[in-house]
């Protein structure tokens, strides 16, 4: 079978990389020779290296290997300088085109996108956007690169004609007492917004304000209702 083929050709690489990074013997009768000991060192780090991947590929393969550990992402504390309904309002947008439901938006459902938002990009425009901000190169964007494109907006660093500057401009995100209509004033409220100290803290609060108004106004519109039918039933 092709796997098993597979596994013989990485054993065998394996076993010749080990057997490269062993000395060998001098003869006995030729003298010895002074040799550099860093160049060996590096020979040795190398043929280590070599075999702790093919190890690992080999592993991968048969289906032994350990998961590395992946970083958790944040976007209310990687992402300050937004609001919190800034962020769930990016990812709602997110979510809605992101078609396949698989946390990414690729190449067709950036064209989708953009084509709603009224700037249709040419296939290469796509490409180079997803290019700016695709930080793993898998050639589609995740929630966190999506949101760079409006990280970078803020810093002034996306061209006024380019594609992802389009894309934060026409974006249905309520952000305009922010400014993000323009990359300029929008680099000036993220200054402003990132001195602000516990604006997190603060909306939590409010929510959970609202939350208790909501749940008081109930209740007295229950105390009513009772209060109404026992007067009809008396």
């Amino acid at each position: 079978m092709a796997s098993d083929e597979l596994a013989r050709k990485l054993q065998s690489r394996l076993v010749v990389t080990q057997e490269a990074a062993e000395p060998r013997p001098e003869p006995a009768h030729s003298p010895q020779r002074a040799r550099p000991q860093e160049p060996e060192a590096a020979c040795g780090e190398s043929a280590s290296e070599l075999s702790a991947k093919l190890n690992r590929r080999l592993d991968i393969h048969q289906g032994n290997a350990a998961p590395r550990p992946t970083r958790v992402f944040n976007p209310y504390t990687e992402f300050k300088e937004f609001s919190r309904k800034q962020i769930k309002d990016m990812e709602a947008m997110f979510k809605r085109y992101d078609t396949g439901k698989d946390g990414f938006i690729d190449l067709m459902e950036l064209k989708l996108m953009m084509e709603k938002l009224g700037a249709p990009q040419t296939h290469l425009g796509l490409k180079n956007m997803i290019k700016e901000v695709d930080e793993d190169f898998d050639g589609k964007l995740s929630f966190r690169e999506f949101l760079l494109i409006f990280r970078r907006a803020a810093a002034g660093e996306l061209q006024e004609e380019s594609g992802l500057m389009a894309l934060a401009r026409l974006s249905e995100i309520n952000v305009s007492t922010e400014g993000v209509m323009g990359a300029k004033d929008f680099f000036e409220a993220k200054m402003k917004v990132a001195s602000q100290g516990s604006k997190f803290e603060a909306e939590i609060r409010e929510e959970k304000e609202e939350r208790k108004r909501q749940e008081v106004e109930k209740k007295q519109r229950q105390a009513a209702f009772k209060q109404l039918q026992s007067t009809f039933c008396s």
